[in-house]
């Protein structure tokens, strides 16, 4: 039943609509406008004033006719950068962005299953559990739309997550936790050329702490990244003052704290021994999850994924979503794989059987019997 022609034009058109993160604003408008002529219930609130965007987060909702618990589908409607003036073309049954921009199937291939989902029951009368539908800004600028959702709002204890790449069929049940990091290391200026011995070189400080860190892959659990590297006046003035960004992801919240206290450790070190002053400010993004593999959710994805020919896959993920602010919000949630590939670069692509895959299953969990 899932239109094929249809998923394809709606995938394109949504992809055409300029969606960066804190600009989902004529997005967010036209998918509000779709969810409406369904003829669901429509809520948008005012997350996008708490954090900057011309958009908000969309709930809606579709009360069914079977007797049963709703059930969420959620997705983001912002994208990363470059995503202005995406052009979409499909060659080979792949659809990519032939300009230098990234495609923004992270994650509008999770939007076009859930909307075609709601096409296809709608046109057909079909009997379905009552529906929710959450569309989040500002989930790649740090999962802002989701931490600021109104949670009294939301009916559903449940949730399906369409935002990770990877083959249709897997089925993310675990998900790391991440610390974001952000060290500020204060040297002491002086004339470069004259007397540098008088002046202590942040950038000669933090360089000398990152090159001892462990850093990117430190175990299949655990990740750590130095982000962004900012300092300096001038060529002739040694560095006053850098700041440094970084991130630590684990599966496992003790090795989570091993590595965090490694960094600021190695932080400490290098100011200690160059007579420079360190702050550091260390934040939790969000917590992991983990998900059993008998949780009613995830047993009825992988009946779902193999009753239309699909095959499932349970696996944990290194990166983040909005599943993750769900989870520590009391709704039991997994995450799964629309298809999309390459995601957060310009080569990113998406086949076309994939986005159809994903919208039979979303279909086919909407219809569920419990």
């Amino acid at each position: 039943m899932i239109n094929k022609e249809r998923v394809i034009y709606k995938f394109m058109e949504y992809v055409k609509v300029d969606s960066e993160t804190l600009n989902e604003g004529e997005f967010c408008n036209l998918i509000v406008k779709e969810l409406t002529e369904l003829g669901l219930e429509i809520y948008t609130d005012k997350a996008g004033e708490k954090i900057g965007s011309n958009g908000n987060n969309i709930y809606a909702y579709m009360k069914g006719t079977k007797d049963i618990e709703p059930l969420m589908f959620s997705a983001h409607m912002d994208t990363v950068k470059p995503g202005i003036g995406i052009d979409p073309v499909v060659e080979g049954g792949i659809i990519t962005s032939k300009t230098d921009t990234i495609l923004g199937g992270d994650d509008k291939s999770g939007i076009v299953a859930v909307m075609e989902a709601l096409r296809v029951i709608k046109e057909n009368n079909l009997p379905c559990g009552p529906v929710e539908v959450i569309f989040t800004i500002s989930e790649e600028g740090g999962l802002r739309g989701s931490k600021n959702l109104e949670y009294d709002k939301v009916k559903s204890k449940q949730a399906i997550v369409l935002d990770s790449s990877g083959d249709v069929g897997t089925i993310i049940i675990k998900a790391p936790a991440q610390n974001l990091i952000k060290f500020k290391v204060i040297g002491k200026p002086a004339h470069a050329g004259i007397a540098p011995e008088k002046g202590v070189s942040a950038i000669m400080v933090a360089s000398e702490a990152i090159s001892s860190m462990k850093l990117l892959r430190i175990d299949d659990e655990t990740t750590a990244n130095i982000g962004k590297f900012n300092g300096g006046v001038a060529t002739n003035i040694v560095c006053p003052e850098a700041i440094i960004i970084a991130e630590v992801r684990s599966l496992n919240d003790e090795k989570l704290k091993i590595q965090t206290d490694h960094m600021v450790k190695c932080f400490q070190d290098a100011t200690n021994k160059h007579g420079a002053t360190l702050e550091c400010e260390v934040s939790n993004s969000y917590y992991s999850y983990d998900i059993s593999k008998d949780n009613k959710l995830v047993k009825m994805a992988t009946d779902v994924f193999n009753r239309i020919g699909i095959k499932p896959k349970q696996t944990s993920t290194g990166g983040g979503s909005d599943a993750n602010i769900f989870c520590a919000n009391d709704i039991s949630v997994i995450n799964v794989a629309t298809g999309m590939e390459k995601v957060h670069t310009l080569q990113e692509y998406i086949k076309v059987q994939s986005l159809v895959d994903i919208s039979k299953f979303v279909l086919e969990v909407m219809l569920r019997q419990n």
